[in-house]
């Protein structure tokens, strides 16, 4: 009898200890569909980073940013560099990583991944008509730097309209003030002649 009770006491102990770890784990894998950014691909319920092979570059999905080396560094930012500036997040092909700060191993990944470099076949969250990335896509079309190309052309289109209707008050200006010009000039010419009559009738009238 003690011997059984002493078993099912170890098994309840650890039970006890394993059920907090497994807890952890499951945090850990949550969901996080509507923190993908749209242009990463469809298929996964939970992304931690991307890797991009294209550029070798990470982006960190919690936090929206990207990780790249530059002068001897991993610097972090809500952009990429300058140089990558033009590269197609939506076309260059991602690898999902679920680990902590994958860029620390750079090395690792970019020759696991290398073959993944300039492949266009996945498809992107933008594009997806699965109804558990409507959030996702609504919440990154409002940040999306397409929505930004608009604004900034609406905004140069606007300048034109502002720049064209100063130009089109300043010509009616100087409309304005070349007929202002011209009618003081047909007064100044009427009156001239009426000034010469006048001298030729008192002339008249001295003889």
């Amino acid at each position: 009898m003690r011997r059984i009770y002493f078993a099912i006491l170890i098994a309840g102990i650890l039970i006890f200890l394993t059920a907090p770890a497994k807890a952890q784990v499951s945090v850990g894998i949550g969901i996080n569909i509507s923190s993908q950014p749209i242009w990463g691909p469809v298929g996964y319920d939970n992304v931690q980073y991307y890797y991009l092979p294209d550029i070798d570059a990470y982006y960190y999905v919690p936090q929206h940013l990207f990780f790249f080396f530059s002068g001897g560094n991993w610097i972090s930012s809500p952009n990429l560099p300058p140089q990558y500036s033009n590269y197609d997040l939506y076309s260059g092909y991602k690898v999902v990583i679920n680990e902590n700060r994958p860029y620390l191993h750079d090395q690792d990944y970019r020759v696991k991944y290398s073959s993944y470099k300039n492949r266009h076949d996945q498809h992107a969250i933008r594009d997806s008509h699965d109804s558990k990335y409507s959030v996702a896509q609504q919440q990154g079309h409002s940040k999306s730097p397409v929505n930004k190309q608009v604004q900034s052309s609406r905004k140069v289109q606007g300048n034109k309209q502002v720049q064209s209707n100063r130009k089109v008050q300043g010509n009616k200006q100087v409309q304005s003030s070349r007929k202002a010009q011209g009618n003081k000039q047909v007064q100044s010419s009427r009156k001239a002649p009426s000034s010469k009559q006048a001298q030729g009738k008192a002339q008249d009238k001295r003889k």
